[in-house]
Order: structure tokens, then C-alpha cells, then sequence
């Protein structure tokens, strides 16, 4: 019975691997239950999961999911926090997490679909703009850009005009 339910574990926790857009590795050494269940309620909410899993599972379960540049993060008391969606949701739910409930979680790395990345990239990712900021900024990027055009398009004669302009006015002087 106890081989069947590790089997299913690391089936579990290799199809979560293989199905997460970013995996966050830490280490939860220092946190209370407390804190343990407010950090996993505030990433729930985000959408992600957040498990502590015993490593030589955790290795096991990376291996089947084919993502073995992930075996160096699992080292110590290692937890893992997953996301199928948003990204940065995971990263920005995490950090402000750690910041306001002053907890002494560390980040030890992440798996961003197949690039490994470290601590500091992990939190710098929680300083970017959400989906629907980007989304905004790049409409209005666009707009701008149509704008423009379509004012050169239709103005045309005011630019001649202009050069006209400049050109009698340079004449006059001389």
C-alpha cells in the first residue's frame, strides 16, 4: 500500500511539472503551520499550489517529467509552488507574501517552461506589470502609432504648406 501511494505521488507531482508554465522551489524551514496554511491559502487564490514534498519523490517525479535541469534546486526542505496560468500572479502572491507576513521563506530558483532561473530573477519577475497592464500598454503603443500614420496620411498638405513657409522665410531674410 505505502509503494502504491509514492507512485502515486510522483504521478501526481510529474504531471503538475510537465502542466505548470513556472515552478518555484524554496525552503520552508522556520515556518509555522499557520504560516504555512496562509502562504498556501494566498496562492490558491492566484490560482497556483504550493506543496512540500519529500525530495527523493520530488526527483523522481522531476525525471518522469523530463525536466532535470530542476534536480539542482531540490536540495534541503524544499517545497514547490506551481502555476498553470499567470505567471507573474504565482511570483507577485509569493513575494508579497514573504514581505508582508515577514516569513523566512527562501527561494531557492524556478523553472520558467524550460529555462532555470535563479532567486533573483525568480523576485525580479514579481517587479513586472501584470498581463492586462502589458496588454494595455502595447493597445496603446499600437494606437499611437496608427495615429501617427493616419495624421501623416491625412495631412499631407500641411506638411508642404510648412516647408512652403520655411522656405519663403528663408528667402525673405536673405
Amino acid at each position: 500500500m505505502l509503494k502504491k501511494r509514492k507512485m502515486e505521488i510522483i504521478n501526481k507531482l510529474a504531471d503538475e511539472l510537465s502542466r505548470s508554465e513556472i515552478v518555484i522551489a524554496t525552503n520552508y524551514q522556520g515556518l509555522t503551520a499557520k504560516q504555512m496554511n496562509t502562504l498556501r491559502r494566498a496562492l490558491t487564490e492566484t490560482g497556483s499550489e504550493y506543496h512540500v514534498i519529500k525530495n527523493t519523490l520530488a526527483c523522481i517525479a522531476i525525471n518522469k517529467a523530463g525536466r532535470e535541469h530542476m534536480l539542482d534546486m531540490i536540495d534541503g526542505p524544499t517545497a514547490l509552488a506551481f502555476s498553470y496560468g499567470d505567471i507573474v500572479n504565482l511570483v507577485k502572491a509569493l513575494a508579497q507574501c514573504i514581505k508582508s507576513k515577514e516569513l523566512p521563506l527562501e527561494i531557492k530558483g524556478g523553472l520558467l517552461r524550460e529555462k532555470i532561473l535563479t532567486a533573483e530573477e525568480v523576485i525580479s519577475l514579481a517587479n513586472l506589470p501584470s498581463k492586462e497592464v502589458l496588454i494595455s500598454q502595447l493597445i496603446t503603443y499600437l494606437q499611437a502609432t496608427i495615429i501617427g500614420l493616419r495624421d501623416v496620411l491625412n495631412f499631407p498638405l500641411l506638411g508642404l504648406i510648412a516647408v512652403l513657409e520655411n522656405r519663403k522665410q528663408k528667402l525673405s531674410e536673405k
